[in-house]
């Protein structure tokens, strides 16, 4: 008998006369070590990508929340609305801990030349009447340059040209509309 009865005997061991105190310093230690611990809050970011960017792969420049400058490693064939985790570049941890991370959203920037569908590219492409009617080479733009494209006599403008392999990532195709533009100042 006494205090804590027989549980606090089985619990406080030899050479401990408190009983419980050890279990409870070792949760409370347990407790502030995890808060020292702690990991930081994760920030959300959104990067634009042109697609350009996207194609090619590499790093674009980032500002964060926590105004931190940082360079974003896009991933292989990376696509709009992917997110990437940036480890550790988060907001600092309150007691110490490690810092959160960063939760980037990849948002492709609208193009002035493409229009995208999925994989696939579409673009405008000017040529002139003789062109249409006789035939011969135009350069077409791509997301790696410019290509060559021969057009038989007498084209039908209504159906766009297929370039396979010329989408983005290489996985989609290019698909150049043809618009037939008259010269300004016409004989």
């Amino acid at each position: 008998s006494g205090f804590g009865g027989a549980q606090t005997r089985t619990q406080r061991g030899p050479g401990n006369p408190w009983g419980n105190a050890d279990q409870f310093g070792s949760n409370f230690a347990g407790g502030a070590g995890r808060q020292a611990s702690s990991k930081g809050e994760d920030v959300n970011a959104t990067v634009a990508v042109s697609l350009e960017d996207a194609h090619a792969g590499g790093s674009v420049p980032l500002r964060l929340p926590t105004n931190k400058v940082v360079s974003v490693k896009l991933p292989e064939k990376v696509e709009d609305g992917q997110q990437i985790r940036l480890k550790g570049q988060g907001m600092p941890s309150p007691m110490g801990g490690e810092a959160g991370d960063a939760i980037v959203t990849v948002k492709f920037e609208r193009h002035a030349k493409f229009r995208r569908d999925g994989a696939d590219l579409r673009v405008d492409v000017p040529i002139t009447l003789y062109e249409a009617v006789l035939g011969g080479k135009v350069r077409v733009p791509t997301l790696d340059g410019s290509a060559e494209l021969n057009l038989p006599p007498g084209v039908n403008t209504a159906k766009a040209l297929r370039l396979k392999g010329k989408g983005l990532h290489g996985s989609g195709d290019l698909y150049a509309n043809l618009k037939i533009v008259l010269p300004e100042k016409g004989d």
